[in-house]
């Protein structure tokens, strides 16, 4: 039996949060056009209460990666509720949760290896982004017996006490800063102009004997789209194992054939000590994963004597398990991360026809199908500008977001099966709105 929606319309949706809801959760403006109140979607499109139709630009922060509903994801989800909907954590196990693991396993140091390593992975599933992060700092403390963490500015790792210590922005941290820790030690992200500063800002930090681990974005998302140069995570490599610390790439946003490949630090043929995953791999379900290589692990986890020591009551959730593998096999079946190679390929190039560097309008910046449009006025960014811009596209049908400290940068993260249709129209409606504000002649 399906329960009725008692509201229907986006103004009772938004009323309704705004009574009920924690005011610092979702925004809504003054004018009254954002945000829309999402009732259905699927591929691409997105329908709102109204029935209105938006091409999503965002698969909803990285999540969609294989489009919004897929079908064998839906029904690799549908199946697993109706056969067993819930199991328990770390007590009595279920066999999707074993196979997600080996599937890990075989997707991270089994292929980093070519299957010649004597170590695999190992795997502690946990339920959003920021929870892996932190289960990922923890199997460093405990490897190393030391606390301090070399994180990067403008790095983001979600917002939990643990993971608030290496995320860099103010914003989310100064009102807790009482209550942190703050065992984080922030370098600038890499550029081609500052690279070997930043390497030897972090060997002197190293040196200073308290690090047990460098945590890294391969590519900064809510950064702003920050690419460091080629090279850079492999001398991340060589500075772990010179001074025997963890080497944790946070991928909760490029896993998963965002940049191209699996993931984005395979474009460095770095391999990390833990990767930490999540968004992608389900397709849609609350999932995430901390995995580590199996010495790694094993050396800093006792084994459990039946009260695990880190644990969650949702953890390896049934359901999300069958989704993350339904998830990964259709991306080992299909040609999805080359055709989001070619959509990437193809938004770079409308966008350089438009000569968008000239006259300090910013810098594109891009790998794979994840892309970043900075919006500058004069000499300097423009956030403002940048949201006014987003909120406009969003009234075309496109739904996009703000990146960058400020939100100055307009992000591309598409379904990886997004039409060659849907980016020209974006790009269309696009120059015709930079255009209007007076960004493009």
């Amino acid at each position: 039996m399906t329960v009725p929606f008692t509201t229907t319309s986006t103004r009772e949706v938004l009323d309704l949060l705004a009574l009920y809801e924690s005011r610092n959760v979702t925004f809504q403006s003054a004018s009254g056009d954002w945000p829309i109140v999402w009732e259905r979607a699927l591929g691409e499109k997105v329908w709102d209460a109204e029935g209105n139709e938006y091409i999503d630009f965002t698969a909803a922060f990285g999540v969609a990666a294989l489009g919004h509903a897929r079908p064998e994801v839906v029904q690799a989800g549908q199946a697993q509720m109706a056969r067993l909907l819930h199991a328990m954590g770390d007590v009595h196990p279920h066999r999707g949760k074993a196979l997600l693991c080996r599937k890990l396993s075989d997707l991270t140091f089994k292929r980093w290896t070519y299957g010649a390593s004597e170590h695999h992975a190992k795997t502690i599933f946990c339920n959003s982004g920021f929870e892996a992060v932190e289960a990922a700092l923890k199997t460093a403390t405990l490897l190393t017996g030391k606390t301090g963490v070399i994180a990067f500015q403008k790095g983001y790792h979600g917002l939990g006490y643990g993971a608030l210590n290496v995320t860099s922005r103010q914003h989310f941290r100064a009102p807790f800063k009482s209550q942190l820790k703050e065992f984080g030690f922030f370098v600038p992200f890499p550029t081609s102009e500052n690279s070997s500063f930043v390497l030897n800002e972090i060997r002197a930090l190293l040196h200073q004997k308290v690090i047990c681990a460098i945590l890294a974005e391969p590519i900064q998302a809510r950064g702003g789209i920050n690419i460091p140069p080629q090279g850079f995570l492999l001398e991340l490599r060589k500075l772990a194992d010179e001074f025997q610390v963890a080497l944790i790439f946070d991928e909760i946003y490029t896993g998963f054939g965002r940049t191209g490949d699996w993931f984005a630090c395979d474009s460095d043929r770095a391999i990390p000590d833990i990767i930490c995953l999540g968004k992608a791999m389900t397709g849609g379900f609350p999932l995430s994963a901390c995995v580590g290589r199996s010495d790694i692990m094993d050396k800093a986890w006792p084994v459990s004597n039946g009260e695990a020591i880190h644990t969650s009551t949702f953890l390896g959730h049934p359901v999300g398990c069958a989704m993350a593998l339904a998830n990964i096999e259709i991306m080992e079946r299909e040609p999805i991360f080359k055709q989001s190679e070619k959509r990437g390929e193809q938004l770079e190039q409308i966008i350089a026809s438009w000569n968008w560097a000239e006259n300090y309008r910013g810098q594109f910046r891009r790998k794979g199908l994840m892309a970043g449009l900075e919006i500058r006025r004069d000499a300097s960014t423009c956030a403002p500008l940048a949201i006014e811009v987003i909120q406009s596209m969003l009234s075309c049908g496109f739904i996009l977001l703000p990146e960058g400290d400020e939100g100055e940068v307009i992000s591309f993260t598409p379904p990886l099966t997004i039409s060659m249709q849907a980016v020209d129209s974006m790009c269309s409606s696009l120059k015709t709105i930079l255009q209007q504000k007076g960004v493009l002649r």
